[in-house]
């Protein structure tokens, strides 16, 4: 007999895979609650969509996108004859669904300038507490599949690995949306080729090739998307135009700011503070992406003219000139740079750091410290993909790629003084 409610029998139409079905009540209710609606005002890739204009996904998308290929590939392990208890794929279901519940508006680029030192899957597992004290405990095997405290690890490795079903949903999106078709990987493929031995994931050999294909994808998409260095030029320009909201608050200017945001401008949380003070875990509940943007278009106006100029910067898309190059920037062109800045905008040394910026940034395609990818053969036998992949290498895989970058205001005139 199903007792499902007739109301909550609900699909989402989605542009990636289809129409997919909410699989169970809660999940309903889950989705319905306003910590998971807030997913809804929160891009994927935050400012990405200034370079590749279809990037306007958001993780509420994402969100549902992997719960959708994590019940693909509980279906598939079930039919391979494991055991997986109805309490426990609703405890997978329920941990992907929310693993990314405690992310902050604009993706990765604001995490630490909000709460210091707490990462957003700390978060996250702070909303699932709460969740699961109003939804009465019945989140408890999702909390311990999210922090890997269920007994079946390879439960917490759809969500959370080298392979996971989030991984999986983000590079196929992403490509979808932002065009760039190298990031477009075989999911089916991958989820139709799981299988476990003792107790962990591993791909049957006959789907060895979409994996190297996403683990190429991977490195392809942190590069061409992720990476891009006019994505990195504008989450740099909106780090520090936070920076000085902050700096000018504490000094006591008077900022427009949404009252969510507002919190964070007047308070700076760490992680203890932030999870056990119920005004931060209501106003962070609350912040997205627009009340970043409502107030840096505000800001354009403001008297602090390095807060207009950066505003100005973000609201119409005048982006800093960025360099990037394998090898550290000479300290001597850095500083000639900065000579130059300080001349055009009347600015101090300090001033200054907020129009100059040099940083690294680097990827590895796949970390082998973290957790490897296993490829099972006929004969029983079980390779990592370094070993068994004829295409892969370990110098590529292994060794991070860095590149260091150069970001200042276009259009410099040379210093006539």
């Amino acid at each position: 007999m199903n007792l499902r409610s007739p109301n909550k029998r609900k699909i989402f139409n989605d542009p990636v895979y289809g129409f997919i079905s909410i699989p169970h009540d809660l999940i309903f209710d889950l989705i319905e609650h306003p910590y998971f609606q807030r997913l809804r005002r929160i891009r994927q890739l935050g400012l990405t969509h200034l370079i590749y204009p279809g990037a306007l996904h958001t993780r509420f998308h994402h969100s549902i996108g992997a719960m959708h290929l994590t019940c693909q590939a509980i279906a598939v392990l079930k039919e391979k004859g494991h055991q997986i208890s109805a309490e426990e794929e609703l405890g997978v279901e329920i941990a992907i669904l929310l693993h990314d519940v405690g992310h902050g508006p604009y993706s990765h680029t604001l995490e630490h300038s909000l709460v210091e030192k707490l990462h957003h899957e700390e978060i996250s597992g702070i909303y699932m507490n709460l969740l699961n004290e109003e939804f009465k405990g019945q989140l408890r095997i999702g909390i311990q599949i999210f922090k890997n405290t269920y007994p079946k690890k390879y439960l917490h490795q759809l969500v959370s690995s080298q392979l996971d079903m989030d991984r999986l949903d983000y590079l196929k999106r992403d490509s979808f949306f932002t065009g760039v078709a190298e990031g477009n990987i075989n999911a089916d493929r991958i989820i139709k080729m799981l299988q476990l031995v003792d107790d962990e994931l591993v791909i049957e050999a006959k789907g060895i090739y979409s994996v190297e294909k996403f683990i190429i994808a991977r490195r392809l998409m942190y590069w061409q998307v992720y990476l891009h260095k006019t994505v990195l030029a504008a989450e740099h320009i909106l780090m520090r135009i936070l920076k000085r909201a902050k700096l000018l608050t504490e000094e006591g200017e008077v900022l427009f700011a949404t009252s969510a945001l507002s919190t964070f401008l007047k308070n700076n949380f760490d992680k203890t503070r932030f999870s056990e003070d119920s005004t931060a875990i209501s106003a962070y509940s609350q912040l997205d992406d627009f009340d970043i943007m409502a107030s840096i278009k505000e800001w354009t106006k403001h008297k602090d003219p390095i807060l207009s100029y950066l505003s100005h910067c973000i609201v119409n898309r005048n982006l800093f000139r960025i360099e990037i190059q394998d090898k550290a920037f000479k300290h001597e062109k850095i500083q000639k740079i900065k000579e130059l800045v300080k001349h055009q905008f009347q600015l101090n040394d300090k001033e200054c750091e907020y129009f100059v910026i040099s940083d690294s940034t680097s990827n590895s395609a796949y970390n082998l410290k973290g957790g490897q990818i296993n490829i099972l053969f006929k004969n029983g036998d079980i390779k990592d993909i370094v070993t068994a992949s004829d295409l892969l290498n370990n110098s590529m895989l292994s060794q991070p790629v860095t590149k260091h970058f150069l970001c200042y205001p276009k259009n410099l005139m040379p210093n006539k003084d």
